[in-house]
């Protein structure tokens, strides 16, 4: 099976990451991941990322450190996830998620993530605060 490549983000904004989740009507919807998108040919990772972003939630960003990446497969596609470090000073408009949820450290366990987001929290949790405090 053909490995698709895809980004996410981790926007990061005063200690927390922004989550998304999928509307119910999208595969795998309900479920919260770092937002991004497919890696189209001839697109690096960060032009990718911004597009999506763009695109997805009506971001501006600027792209940062690449941050972990794990290969899941889904069963009817296998992706390989590039998580990528990013800030933005815009708001996110929702059109393919129904929910957005700034979450510190411990709130990454509180939500439900879609499985291949899930090795890649181990590398952003280090760029979130622990606990509610500034």
């Amino acid at each position: 099976m053909k490995v698709v490549r895809v980004v996410a983000a981790a926007v990061v904004r005063e200690g927390r990451v922004m989550a998304c989740r999928r509307r119910p009507d999208l595969a795998r919807g309900g479920l919260w991941e770092l937002p991004g998108g497919k890696v189209e040919a001839g697109e690096s990772d960060a032009d990718a990322l911004a597009r999506e972003l763009a695109e997805e939630l009506g971001l501006t960003v600027v792209v940062g450190a690449h941050l972990a990446e794990a290969v899941h497969d889904y069963g009817d596609v296998a992706i390989r996830l590039v998580a990528l470090a990013c800030t933005t000073a815009d708001e996110p408009v929702l059109t393919d998620h129904d929910a957005v949820a700034w979450v510190d450290r411990e709130g990454l366990a509180t939500l439900t993530w879609a499985p291949a987001d899930l090795p890649l929290l181990e590398a952003v949790a280090p760029l979130l605060r622990a606990g509610g405090s500034p």
